[in-house]
């Protein structure tokens, strides 16, 4: 059995990955301080001490912890290059003195593009952020890669708009819609036309094992790879089909763009095909239905609580 160390593990893509690394054979220990002190999974990423105690014994370390919304984000700067970037130094730090040399397996974002002048974006397109944690990222990767090229065994994953569960942030895109269209409340559309590929946390988690596996086979020279589906869906339209799904019982409110953020991104998914034989298999239809439906039983057991 080998044993991994997954920061951020209490997350959306945390718990997916925790599952299928699990399913697997694999031992997950998990770190992540958004669960309570009092929690076996506690610690935080910024500590190396804390980072190589729990990662003795470990194969690999798969970071995913990290400050993930880009409003937070430019709310505190600071903090955000603190987890962002300083976490990321703090894991490599630690694996680096461990005498198991544990591989470091970085979560990236596609922000780290910014606002891309071609599309589909193919993982060799030019790093140029436009926002606190798109910089973020890209110093993070930075970090990573002077670290391979020192001789640690690094990999970089670049994720896209993950969604599929309704246990996410509420104000993401996806929950947002899945939960409007299944209450029959508003949809505030911000930005209609802006565009993205929306990948199902399952798939996400499937690759980025699959990735794992590569690296515990002994691969150390795959380039950076990003785990998308390459179809664009404005968010119109992704309003739209949720409402549709939903019964045609939500109402959508047009908003202007919110500033600071990539107004369309879809990724090519053809290196992940040909290196890890991995392709996006969720439609986005099947993932956004299974979410109303879950919201629907989410509100129907709390109305049965309080009649009850």
């Amino acid at each position: 059995m080998t044993r991994l160390l997954l920061t951020g593990s209490a997350g959306l893509i945390g718990r997916a990955l925790r599952r299928e690394l699990g399913a697997a054979g694999h031992e997950v220990v998990g770190f992540d301080n958004a669960v309570s002190p009092c929690h076996p999974d506690y610690g935080d990423v910024r500590s190396p001490v804390a980072v190589a105690a729990r990662a003795a014994g470990c194969r690999g370390i798969v970071h995913l912890a990290a400050i993930a919304r880009v409003g937070k984000s430019a709310a505190d700067p600071g903090l955000c290059r603190s987890v962002n970037v300083g976490g990321v130094r703090a894991v490599l730090e630690a694996a680096r003195e461990l005498p198991e040399r544990p591989f470091v397996l970085l979560a990236s974002s596609r922000e780290v593009y910014g606002e891309p002048a071609r599309l589909p974006v193919r993982e060799c397109a030019p790093i140029a952020p436009i926002n606190v944690y798109g910089r973020s990222k890209a110093a993070a990767e930075r970090l990573v890669t002077a670290a391979r090229r020192s001789g640690q065994l690094t990999q970089i994953v670049r994720y896209a708009n993950v969604y599929g569960s309704i246990e996410d942030h509420p104000d993401r895109v996806v929950p947002a819609f899945t939960s409007a269209a299944a209450g029959g409340g508003p949809m505030h559309v911000r930005g209609g036309d802006n565009a993205f590929d929306f990948t199902h946390v399952d798939d996400v988690a499937r690759g980025t094992a699959g990735l794992i596996e590569a690296l515990l086979a002994g691969e150390s020279e795959l380039p950076p790879l990003q785990l998308t589906t390459g179809e664009p869906t404005t968010l119109r339209e992704l309003a739209r089909d949720a409402r549709r799904l939903g019964g045609g019982r939500a109402r959508l409110v047009e908003e202007p763009t919110v500033g600071g953020t990539v107004s369309r991104f879809w990724g090519e998914p053809a290196a992940a095909r040909r290196l890890l034989g991995w392709a996006a298999s969720i439609t986005l239809e099947e993932g956004l239905a299974a979410m109303i439906d879950g919201f629907a039983q989410a509100g129907a057991a709390a109305d049965r609580s309080l009649v009850a």
